[in-house]
Formats: structure tokens, C-alpha cells, sequence
């Protein structure tokens, strides 16, 4: 069960590290936001996941009580966090932030 774990947090360590590499490659804001926001709510699943799954190794009342937990912190992740992408996206939207096109990048 341990190797689980350990799976479960280094494919979410790949995750955060490809959401790093979309905020600096790609070219505007909403992109960039879309990179973060997907790879951010998957890997930090996959890591809390990883976690809960690795405090089951020595099992107990306790320590199943305090994965629910730690799963009840990953579900609200998995939810808070697109929907906090959503809103910045739309606020940028409304401020007047222009999309990329390829148009910009001729000039």
C-alpha cells in the first residue's frame, strides 16, 4: 500500500511541475490561468490523495478517521479550485484582459 501512496504523490509532484511549466510557456493570461488551474486541482488531489492513503499504512480507528478527513480536504480542493479559476477568469473578462491571438505575435 505504501508504493501506492508513494505513485500517488510523485504523479502529482509530475503535475504541479507540468502546470509550472504551462504558467511560464504559454503566451497570455487566460492560458496560463486554464495550465494552472487544471494541473493545480489534479496534482493536489493526487498528493492528498497520496497522503490520506499513506497514513492508512499503520491502521487504526484514528488514523482511518483523520484519511476522511484528509479526503474531505482533497474533495473540497477538487471543487474550490476550478471554481476559483472560473472567477478570476471571468473578473479578467470584465476588466477588459484581451485574449491572445495570432495576430499579437506577428507584431
Amino acid at each position: 500500500m505504501l508504493w501506492i501512496a508513494g505513485f500517488l504523490v510523485v504523479a502529482g509532484l509530475f503535475f504541479f511541475a507540468v502546470g509550472v511549466l504551462g504558467i511560464l510557456r504559454f503566451p497570455d493570461f487566460y492560458t496560463r490561468l486554464h495550465a494552472a488551474g487544471k494541473c493545480d486541482s489534479l496534482a493536489a488531489v493526487l498528493v492528498i490523495a497520496g497522503v490520506a492513503l499513506y497514513n492508512l499504512a499503520d491502521f487504526s480507528l484514528a488514523n482511518l478517521l483523520v484519511s476522511l478527513k484528509i479526503l474531505a480536504i482533497a474533495a473540497f480542493v477538487f471543487v474550490a479550485s476550478p471554481t476559483a479559476t472560473h472567477a478570476i477568469t471571468k473578473a479578467a473578462l470584465v476588466i477588459g484582459v484581451e485574449p491572445w491571438s495570432k495576430k499579437d505575435q506577428e507584431q
